[in-house]
């Protein structure tokens, strides 16, 4: 089986995360994908708490058996990505690990901790949206380029316009329960 592990503040988890997730798994790039929210630990300006977070990924998963939720970077201090991949490595000793990316993220990988190592041993599904590729697919067989239609959406579009109050904007971008979940818990502004 081959696992994808998506990372990130997921602050909020929209539609696009979603999507992303769903394609890959459509496209036979990966058979699961594993969204791991960052604990609050992670340096990250505005980062609502892990648990909300976690929660609200929970519900925009639950319908699909293929798409699951960890809170394995939420239980231990700042975790970096090459200890996030190696726990899944030994967790699923019998499937292969993916990370998924951004270009975004590809063209930071080379000032991550160990970075080496991620290369030299997991597969990174890279979707690509016209960043400027730093590391070479050529000199790092790992490295997939999954192109994706391109997309403005973001958690920081979403949230500035929940701050101004603008939730008809963005009601088609979120899963409906979590939606309702940011409302009822007034999680991001008015």
């Amino acid at each position: 089986m081959k696992i994808g592990i998506f990372g990130g503040s997921f602050n909020p988890p929209h539609n696009m995360h979603k999507k992303i997730a769903l394609e890959l798994i459509e496209k036979r790039y990966v058979d699961q994908v594993i969204f791991v929210p960052t604990g609050k630990k992670y340096p990250k300006k505005g980062l609502i708490d892990d648990k909300e977070r976690y929660q609200m990924l929970s519900l925009m998963t639950e319908s699909y058996d293929n798409l699951s939720v960890s809170d394995y970077e939420m239980k231990n201090n700042l975790t970096y990505t090459y200890q996030t991949l190696a726990h899944f490595k030994k967790e699923y000793r019998e499937s292969e690990i993916y990370f998924i990316c951004g270009g975004d993220n590809l063209a930071q990988m080379t000032t991550w901790k160990n970075y080496e190592e991620i290369l030299d041993n997991y597969k990174i599904i890279v979707m690509e949206r016209g960043e400027r590729r730093v590391l070479d697919q050529k000199e790092y067989q790992n490295i997939i380029i999954a192109p994706l239609a391109p997309s403005n959406l973001s958690s920081t579009k979403i949230r500035d316009l929940m701050e101004k109050g603008q939730i008809e904007e963005v009601e088609k971008e979120i899963d409906y329960k979590v939606l309702e979940y940011i409302k009822r818990k007034k999680l991001y502004g008015k």
